[in-house]
């Protein structure tokens, strides 16, 4: 199997549910990324830095993106299935939207993950803002939308995660990714 093959995004809405489904997975033993967003906020927030999307949006992303781009690279060196909340493909297409940069041809025409991504939808009834996550629900199914568009469009297979406890979730993820190789 190669890499990229092994390679899992989950993306979609944000509040939708991606985080717990992760956990879920790595409680499972499988190995799992975090979102470079997520972990970019928590590390400018106790630093006083302004690389913040409310602050700072473009320098936010240009760091998800250098921090997607390595998360990349160092996942070959983890066998089997490899979860990623989010991933290139988002940082590099938020970028792209924010500032009109041609972000996404820079990542090249071959397939970064697995054919398959799984898409959380908008679930506002779990949905959460909290210190990390300040943008509202309408934001967020914008981004949702331009999703939608974008992964087929690069040549992906999109799979609606349904709105279900996490452990079926996770159940249903791993049975569609073993029944297609």
């Amino acid at each position: 199997m190669a890499d990229t093959d092994r390679f899992v995004l989950i993306s979609g809405c944000s509040g939708g549910g991606k985080s717990a489904l992760l956990a879920q997975l790595g409680q499972r033993g499988y190995a799992t990324v975090e979102e470079p967003g997520r972990r970019i906020v928590r590390e400018e927030m106790s630093s006083g830095g302004s690389a913040l999307p409310w602050m700072d949006a473009e320098a936010f992303l240009r760091r998800a993106l250098e921090l997607a781009m390595m998360d990349h690279a160092e996942a070959i060196h983890v066998p089997g299935w490899v979860f990623f909340d989010r991933g290139l493909i988002d940082a590099a297409a938020a970028l792209e939207r924010l500032t009109g940069e041609p972000v996404m041809t820079r990542l090249g025409d071959s397939r970064l993950y697995n054919r398959r991504v799984f898409l959380a939808p908008p679930w506002p009834e779990i949905r959460m803002t909290d210190q990390e996550r300040r943008h509202d629900f309408e934001e967020a199914m914008i981004e949702y939308q331009h999703l939608l568009r974008l992964f087929p469009a690069l040549g992906y297979e999109t799979i609606a995660l349904a709105k279900v406890g996490v452990e079926e979730r996770a159940d249903f993820l791993l049975q569609t990714l073993e029944a297609g190789g």
